[in-house]
């Protein structure tokens, strides 16, 4: 008879910084990629919002994939990305993504100070990106972390967390939904039955738009950092 069974290993995750961590920092961004990007190239579209006092810190997901195929030699190598889940073992999943997440953020908070300290310490700003929307969306529902302000960008926030038990969590922090007005991906009717969501569950949420596609947006990332 098959059966299925877990067990607990250690592995190495890999992030990326934009900026340094310092007694400067008064900000720290952390900010979850899409399904089959890389952090790298992901946290470049942050650099319009680069500043001093702002550590932004991309992580990436634990499970890369080749995007493409090499099928001959002369053929340029296969693209990577990664994902941060599937179906298959989603709870393990979720779990694994929610503790890695934790445990950075503890260890940004040993270098920039607590981001849960409101007045006057560090805020912290989270923000997901398509299938890290999820992931963002998950991570501030069930870790240790309290987020000052949490964007949800061109993403659905999962059905499966529980959104008044989240309202406990978020009590003073702002929630903003990001959709670019021509994502194929993302729609504006998906986006109000969002804000209705988080409306009938006490949350006080907003949805901005910008003419664009499934993208990050410079001129939107400016103005959610101001």
């Amino acid at each position: 008879m098959i059966r299925e069974h877990h067990i607990a290993v250690r592995r190495t995750a890999r992030y990326f910084t934009l900026g340094s961590a310092s007694a400067d920092v008064r900000e720290l961004w952390i900010v979850c990629h899409g399904y089959g990007q890389l952090a790298a190239p992901f946290l470049s579209s942050f650099a319009p919002i680069a500043a001093s006092s702002r550590l932004v810190v991309a992580p990436e997901a634990l499970s890369r994939f080749y995007l493409d195929r090499t099928l001959s030699t002369p053929d340029p190598p296969p693209r990577v990305g990664a994902t941060w889940m599937t179906r298959e073992d989603r709870d393990s999943e979720i779990g694994d993504q929610v503790a890695y997440l934790d445990d950075l953020h503890d260890a940004l908070r040993e270098q920039v100070g607590d981001p849960a300290a409101r007045d006057g310490g560090v805020r912290l700003c989270v923000l997901g990106f398509s299938q890290g929307v999820a992931t963002a969306s998950r991570w501030i529902a069930y870790g240790r972390a309290r987020a000052d302000a949490l964007i949800l960008w061109a993403g659905s926030f999962p059905a499966d967390v529980d959104l008044p038990a989240l309202a406990t969590r978020m009590h003073g922090s702002s929630v903003t939904l990001v959709v670019g007005e021509r994502d194929e991906l993302a729609s504006w009717a998906n986006a109000d039955t969002q804000l209705q969501r988080f409306a009938d569950a006490g949350i006080p949420a907003r949805l901005v738009t910008f003419n664009g596609g499934h993208r990050l947006d410079d001129a939107t990332l400016v103005s959610l950092s101001g």
